[in-house]
């Protein structure tokens, strides 16, 4: 991918998250939504090991909801994000008291810009789903060999590329068992190894559809394998079958055994 394509598809991205940002943080608070305190929030925290004093990168930090969280468990947070009415909406939510936090509108595929915060000065890196959101990842990985201190980690956590994408589509099916009506709910994959760039929605009374990155697993994993990290965590989050709260039909949580979220833990080599 050229410079000059990267910036107009980071151009656009910025600018409907920017547009997006008033409803995504009605939408998630301070605490999130059932995707994020059930599935990515407690898998992340396990995977990161925090210790009080880390110092984290928070990458993508958007409202900054896994930002104030980690701070809350004693880590020092750094969150970052490229929109800025995202970082405005983190630092209206941060309290005074949550010292332990600093913002800064910055763009996760400049990698000399990451590079200012100087070598070895974070004990751990998180993104907490934005990967699919960033036109390059390649640059952001090749920062954190230099950003992280020996034996430091870098956790994401993205929409599983197999499973939720742009090119899957949830269905249910009625079928007669002996005389019994029983609802079988599925996946349909249309398409999964080409790396694209597709428009969607994140929620459904988003203003502006924003740009998905689609990466298959050799693509996504690959680029952390070629930057000089090695995987040594990772899981596949779905709903609880027991889970009932949000009861629509085609909601991920009739889809126990289909995950809608893979998180990973990468160090360096």
């Amino acid at each position: 991918m050229t410079t000059d394509s990267t910036n107009e598809l980071n151009h656009e991205t910025r600018e409907a998250w920017n547009i997006n940002a008033s409803v995504w943080d009605a939408k998630m608070g301070d605490d999130g939504n059932d995707f994020h305190r059930m599935l990515v929030r407690p898998t992340t925290e396990q995977l990161l090991g925090i210790k009080p004093g880390h110092r984290i990168l928070d990458i993508g930090c958007g409202n900054g909801l896994t930002t104030r969280r980690l701070a809350s468990l004693g880590a020092q947070v750094v969150g970052i994000d490229f929109a800025e009415e995202m970082i405005a909406f983190a630092r209206r939510r941060t309290q005074p008291h949550e010292t332990l936090i600093e913002y800064h509108v910055l763009d996760a595929t400049d990698e000399m810009a990451l590079l200012q915060f100087g070598e070895h000065s974070f004990d751990a890196a998180v993104s907490s789903m934005a990967l699919m959101d960033m036109a390059e990842i390649a640059p952001l990985l090749r920062a954190l060999t230099k950003l992280l201190r020996p034996g430091g980690c870098f956790v994401f956590s993205v929409m599983h590329p197999c499973f939720n994408s742009t090119h899957t589509s949830m269905v249910a099916e009625q079928t007669d068992r002996g005389g019994e009506l029983v609802t079988e709910y599925s996946v349909k994959v249309t398409a999964y190894l080409q790396p694209s760039i597709t428009r969607g929605l994140a929620l459904e009374n988003q203003p502006q559809p924003h740009l998905y990155f689609h990466r298959p697993l050799n693509v996504l994993l690959g680029e952390a394998f070629r930057a000089g990290f090695v995987l040594d965590g990772l899981e596949e989050l779905a709903f609880s079958s027991k889970y009932t709260e949000n009861n629509r039909f085609l909601a991920w949580t009739k889809f126990s055994q289909i995950p809608p979220v893979l998180v990973a833990r990468l160090r360096l080599l």
